[in-house]
């Protein structure tokens, strides 16, 4: 699991700064629902499945909103479902959207076989396939919609490097990484490693484990944390967590041995409960992903591909992502993130991405007070 100042910079403007410039704490009332959202415009059908709601809040909170919008104002008629996890579900949830004529198909997949799967059955009735946020590698979608993952990684990296400037030498890091079948994940560490490599090459860090967790699953990245914490003999001065989901349940273990506050941990995709967290000053920083951005350059590819007009498309994705297991570049459009640390956060706000009444509760008040954020 990505507004600028979402409400008044143009996508071409995020385009700009991607072509220049080259997933939460369980959902609490975002809901999962999968009921149809289907327009109410008279264009173009365009099917869009998102891969679930456990890991990360974004997709039903941010995600499915913002893309409502923004492919209704591009006159096109969404439907848009989610797939909850589910392998079977997504590929039956894409079969019923190809059986209806969508034009164009705008899939976050749960991992890339399924992916690349769809991908296939949707060309070959004729239908434009848009791999939007998570590429599905061996797959066929002629375009891809994201941000430089790979940034996003260095991002993580360089907060975790600046919060471990004065740390002692050879300080004790443990790595909490994504879903292994989740190219994203991958790409994250492979950012955070041309940071963090050098430091641990040096003795500057070290190096305890890093594990990768199935799913994104919050509830068993605590757990893998607590067994490698403890069997490290309770030694930690750092973590990198791939996502916020994954920072909170890091952060109720270190609260477990009273080392909340005291050990910096890495995040992603600026939701409330991290934000929150970073206010506490549990969390050292996330990562803001302006999804705004994301939904509204999908949008855009999405009505050029259904007026035939795959020469606009193509400008539009003037990016290209390497699809390391098909051998294959994929046009993309490939928008920029920002490094969040606790003075940072008003930005967040000022965005409009998140209200201030959604991170300032009783124990942040006074840090959103201090910082300005109401």
């Amino acid at each position: 699991m990505r507004s600028k100042t979402l409400a008044s910079i143009a996508v071409t403007a995020g385009l700009a700064l991607a072509v220049s410039a080259c997933g939460a704490n369980t959902s609490s009332g975002t809901g999962g629902s999968t009921e149809s959202n289907s327009g109410s415009g008279n264009g173009a059908k365009v099917g869009v499945i998102l891969p679930e709601t456990a890991s990360s809040a974004r997709w039903e909170g941010f995600d499915k909103p913002l893309l409502k919008a923004a492919l209704e104002k591009e006159g096109l008629a969404p439907d848009i479902q989610n797939a909850q996890g589910d392998v079977q579900k997504f590929s039956t949830l894409a079969d019923g959207m190809i059986n209806a004529g969508v034009k164009v198909l705008i899939i976050a997949t749960p991992n890339s076989e399924v992916g690349a799967s769809v991908a296939k059955k949707a060309q070959a009735q004729g239908i434009q396939v848009i791999d939007y946020d998570r590429l599905n590698l061996g797959g066929s979608s002629s375009y891809y919609v994201s941000f430089d993952n790979v940034k996003v990684g260095e991002l993580q990296g360089q907060g975790l490097a600046d919060a471990m400037k004065s740390a002692a030498q050879g300080a004790n890091v443990i790595e909490i990484e994504g879903a292994p079948t989740d190219n994203n994940a991958t790409l994250f560490h492979e950012g955070q490693q041309k940071v963090l490599k050098p430091l641990y090459d040096s003795g500057k860090l070290k190096l305890v484990q890093s594990q990768p967790i199935d799913n994104w699953d919050n509830q068993k990245g605590g757990q893998v944390f607590e067994q490698i914490l403890t069997s490290n003999g309770g030694k930690v001065d750092g973590v990198v967590a791939a996502n916020d989901g994954l920072a909170g349940a890091v952060i109720t273990v270190l609260k477990k041995v009273g080392l909340a506050g005291k050990v910096p941990v890495t995040g992603q995709d600026a939701t409330p409960d991290g934000l929150q967290a970073v206010l506490r000053g549990d969390q050292y920083m996330t990562v803001f992903k302006p999804i705004k951005d994301e939904a509204e350059a999908a949008a855009k590819l999405a009505a050029a591909l259904a007026k035939g007009d795959t020469a606009g498309a193509d400008a539009l994705a003037s990016g290209k992502t390497k699809d390391s297991k098909g051998n294959r570049d994929v046009k993309s459009v490939l928008l920029t993130a920002q490094l969040i640390t606790k003075d940072k956060v008003k930005s967040v706000v000022d965005a409009g991405f998140v209200k201030a009444s959604d991170i300032c509760v009783a124990d942040t008040q006074a840090a959103c007070t201090e910082l300005g954020i109401k």
